[in-house]
């Protein structure tokens, strides 16, 4: 068998379907400004919601931790020992959430999958979001848990489900912002649920810490979430992810999610910056304030062109359906010096290929001015 073929074949079909990837080299100038062969592009599909990852604070204590303990961990936490800005990140994290305890991975991505597979085996139930994140898919299909997918926020559902199972273990799992769609979840009703049926609730702050304050619990005032997982990625500007959770969960993952024990750790670079960007998301909610406030003004703009979109998070989908169409949006504004990503399946479900915009802290009136006009000029060309 000629396997060299069959790879080939199988990426000739993708881009017959006008649904290949590939990688491009970007050079990252700024917080919103990227270069890519000898010219400048306004980058609007980033999920550096605050502009962190260039703020001289956090890039100082990159340098600093860097300087002191070096430029690599050396191996896992559970081997060659844990350094002192993890245990400082750690305890900020689970201040930041409102838990006993937090415990840092290496990606959100290893986060969810170590997670939920650690909890969850054959005895267990997972009721799961159908738009919630390929992490917290895979998660699920690791576990060997009976898996049950609820229409997307449908309490209604998730409350029958929960009947269904009664009396077995049930883990509740939702995201707090939905990546593709820029909505949040219906987090009052999912805990009332999750009480008033003796389920684990778990929830996913990748795209809402920083974003929606400290994070889904923290935007609806509720104190009793059992497990918060999050990201040091997105709006922290760093790498890696995190579960903050009660002191007994966080030792139980340490004893049994294998992404944790058998990788390296981060280097302390990563956590040094982290854990600037988490204090001062802290000590001063002005970015968060200014990602708001851009947020807003970029939903006012998009609703004046006839595009439907909310305005409590920075993720605004424009769905177009069509791949080819999609991705001819995406080459048009590109021409204009604009990035935005077309997201296609199995990202997102077949028919419902889409730009997906996001604005930052970092950008101003006068960018998100310009994004709005070319889109406009772009959809409709292209529509």
């Amino acid at each position: 068998m000629n396997y060299d073929i069959y790879f080939k074949t199988k990426l000739e079909e993708k881009h017959k379907e006008n649904n290949l990837r590939s990688l491009k080299s970007y050079t990252p100038i700024n917080a919103v400004t990227v270069r890519w062969d000898g010219k400048d592009y306004l980058m609007m599909a980033s999920n550096n919601y605050l502009g962190l990852t260039h703020h001289p604070q956090v890039q100082q204590a990159a340098v600093d931790a860097s300087r002191r303990y070096g430029t690599g961990s050396g191996g896992a936490r559970l081997t060659s020992g844990t350094f002192p800005l993890f245990t400082e990140l750690e305890q900020e994290l689970a201040r930041c959430k409102g838990t006993e305890s937090a415990l840092v991975f290496n990606t959100g991505y290893m986060a969810n999958v170590g997670t939920i597979s650690a909890i969850a085996n054959k005895e267990w139930v997972i009721v799961s979001d159908e738009l919630n994140h390929a992490s917290i898919i895979d998660g699920c299909r690791l576990s060997g848990a009976t898996i049950e997918r609820y229409k997307h926020k449908d309490v209604e559902e998730v409350e029958f489900l929960l009947q269904k199972y009664r009396g077995a273990r049930i883990l509740l799992i939702t995201d707090s912002v939905f990546s593709m769609d820029g909505d949040i979840a219906p987090l009052h009703d999912l805990q009332r649920l999750s009480r008033d049926h003796h389920a684990l609730l778990m929830v996913d702050d990748a795209h809402a810490t920083g974003v929606i304050g400290h994070g889904i619990a923290d935007y609806y005032d509720i104190h009793d979430v059992d497990i918060q997982l999050g990201t040091l990625s997105k709006a922290l500007g760093s790498v890696g992810g995190f579960v903050a959770a009660s002191r007994n969960i966080i030792q139980y993952l340490i004893n049994y999610s294998r992404s944790f024990i058998f990788s390296t750790a981060l280097s302390p670079a990563d956590i040094g910056a982290a854990l600037a960007a988490l204090r001062i998301i802290e000590t001063d909610r002005t970015l968060i304030s200014k990602l708001q406030d851009n947020s807003r003004y970029m939903a006012s703009k998009l609703i004046k062109l006839g595009i439907p979109c909310d305005d409590e998070t920075p993720i605004f989908p424009i769905v177009i359906g069509d791949n080819e169409k999609t991705l001819r949006a995406a080459m048009e504004l590109q021409d204009k010096g604009i990035i935005i990503t077309a997201i296609r399946p199995p990202t997102v479900p077949i028919g419902e290929s889409r730009l997906r915009l996001t604005v930052t802290a970092a950008h101003s009136r006068e960018q998100l001015d310009y994004v709005a006009s070319a889109l406009d000029e772009t959809l409709q060309a292209i529509l």
